[in-house]
């Protein structure tokens, strides 16, 4: 009883979190940043842009092939 209680509890936090991350993500800006992205120039959006892509993709990568790892070794321990 007490862990059906503890299990309720934990799924209502975690349906609280997922509810609010999205507006704790976007409360993450900085505002030197908007204000210098915002006077640049084209050529410094572009490098921002840039450096988006480039902190973005080796992250994805990474968690890809360790899905992909994963998926490829998911019978290896249940084989007769």
């Amino acid at each position: 009883m007490l862990r059906e209680k503890i299990r309720g509890a934990g799924k209502g936090l975690a349906l609280l979190g997922a509810l609010l991350a999205p507006a704790l993500a976007f409360a993450q800006n900085c505002a030197l940043c908007y204000t210098q992205a915002a006077g640049a120039g084209p050529r410094l959006i572009q490098a921002l842009r840039s450096g988006i892509l480039i902190l973005v993709f080796p992250p994805m990568a990474i968690c890809i092939a360790i899905a992909v790892a994963a998926y490829r070794k998911r019978n290896r321990f249940n084989a007769d």
